[in-house]
C-alpha cells in the first residue's frame, strides 16, 4: 500500500512537547498548493505507555476539543511517563465548519475505517490513523457528544468484545475516566467505525457521549477535563490517586448501563414535532409512553404516541424539536449497578 500524503510536523519519538500539525495536502480554488492542518500535541517523557487521545472526530462535537485543548497548554512532560499524542480536532475540515461531517466530500470519519492512502480526503485521514498513529499507542480514548442531533447522559463507553481480557482492560479505563455514568453501549452498525479498528488492534479503548445539542457546558467540559486525566492515570502516564491526593477522580462514583439489545432504540417512522414524554436520566417502563410525534402540517391530528419496548432509563433523546422518519427518538439503557467507585489503577 502506498505511504500516506500526510506530513507529521513533529517528531513522536522526541522527549518534551511539542505542539505541530497533521499536513494533509488539499487543492481547491482557494488555494491551488494548499493543505488541511490538523493541530497535533506530542507530550513524551521517556520509556513507558502510549495515549492516544482524540476529539472532534465529529465536527460538531465540542467537550473533546475544548477538554484536550486545555490539556495540550497544561501538560508537562515531567508529569508524563511515557508518552501522550493529543489530537483535539480529528475531522478539522468538519470541526472547522461546525459539522458532523466534512465540507470537502461530506466524508463521516467515524464511518470511514480502515481508510484510503489515495482516497478522499476524510478517507486519508482514517488511514493516517489506522497505519501511523494506532501503532503507537497503547491506551486510546475518543471524546464524543450528541452534536447537533442528540442528546445524552454523560456516560464513558466500552463495547462488549470477544476477547475477555481486552474487554477487561477496557473496562477498567472506563471505570477509571469517571463519568456520571459508564455505558457497555450496543452499536446498530459497527462497519467503518474507528472504534472498531482501535478494537480490532487490541488496544485499550473508551469512548463517551458527554452531552449534546451543539454545545458544550461548565458541567460537560469538566466531566472531560476530569476523566482524561483519571484515563492517563489509570494507563500509569499521570500520577495515580494513591501518589496525589488530590486526584480528578478522588471519593467518585459512576452508574454502570447496558444497552443489550435492539429494543434501547426507539426509531421516528414519521416526521413532525417531538414531544418527549420522560426527561434524560427518567425511568421509563416497558410500554409507556415515551414520546409523541404532532404532525406540524395541519392542526385537529392527534398525535402518534411512542411506546417504549423495554423498561430502562432514558439515556439519549432526539435533539432538537423536529423529527424525520428514521430519526432515533430516544436510547434506554439498563441500570446494572449504582455508586461504583471511581478510581485510578
Amino acid at each position: 500500500m502506498r505511504a500516506s500524503p500526510i506530513q507529521p510536523t513533529v517528531d513522536f519519538n522526541a522527549d518534551g512537547v511539542q505542539h505541530g500539525f497533521l499536513k494533509l495536502p488539499h487543492s481547491h480554488d482557494g488555494s491551488a498548493w494548499g493543505a488541511e492542518m490538523i493541530p497535533v500535541t506530542v507530550v513524551r517523557n521517556g520509556e513507558g505507555p502510549t495515549a492516544l487521545l482524540t476529539g472532534g472526530n465529529h465536527g460538531d462535537e465540542y467537550e473533546g476539543p475544548i477538554a484536550l485543548s486545555k490539556l495540550a497548554v497544561s501538560l508537562k512532560a515531567k508529569d508524563v511517563k511515557g508518552r501522550v499524542i493529543v489530537v483535539p480536532f480529528m475531522n478539522f475540515p468538519a470541526f472547522r465548519a461546525g459539522s458532523r461531517t466534512s465540507p470537502i466530500d461530506r466524508g463521516n470519519l467515524n464511518r470511514s475505517f480502515p481508510g484510503k492512502p489515495d482516497g478522499t480526503a476524510t478517507e486519508k485521514i482514517a488511514d493516517y490513523f489506522q497505519r501511523y498513529l494506532l501503532p503507537l499507542a497503547d491506551y486510546v480514548l475518543d471524546l464524543h457528544a450528541g452534536g447537533r442531533t442528540l442528546d445524552f447522559v454523560p456516560f464513558a463507553a466500552i463495547h462488549v468484545l470477544p476477547d475477555a481480557n481486552q474487554q477487561s482492560r477496557c473496562e477498567a479505563a472506563m471505570r477509571a475516566f469517571g463519568a456520571p455514568y459508564s455505558m457497555r453501549m450496543l452499536e446498530l452498525d459497527s462497519v467503518g467505525l474507528y472504534d472498531t479498528a482501535v478494537e480490532e488492534a487490541g488496544k485499550v479503548f473508551v469512548s463517551t457521549e458527554l452531552g449534546g445539542g451543539g454545545t458544550a457546558t461548565v458541567r460537560s467540559v469538566a466531566i472531560a477535563e476530569r476523566g482524561v486525566r483519571g484515563f492517563l492515570q489509570h494507563a500509569g502516564i499521570l500520577a495515580t490517586a494513591a501518589d496525589n491526593a488530590s486526584a480528578p477522580n478522588t471519593g467518585r462514583t459512576t452508574t454502570l448501563l447496558d444497552m443489550p439489545d435492539a429494543t434501547c432504540y426507539t426509531t421516528s417512522e414519521h416526521d413532525g414535532l417531538l414531544e418527549l414524554c420522560k426527561d434524560l436520566g427518567d425511568m421509563v417502563e416497558n410500554g409507556e409512553v415515551i414520546a409523541r410525534i404532532h404532525d406540524a402540517s395541519r392542526t385537529g391530528t392527534a398525535p402518534v404516541e411512542y411506546r417504549a419496548r423495554r423498561a430502562g432509563m432514558l439515556a439519549a433523546r432526539h435533539f432538537p424539536g423536529l423529527v424525520k422518519t428514521g430519526d432515533t427518538v430516544a436510547v434506554l439503557a439498563d441500570v446494572v449497578e449504582r455508586g461504583i467507585p471511581v478510581t485510578a489503577r
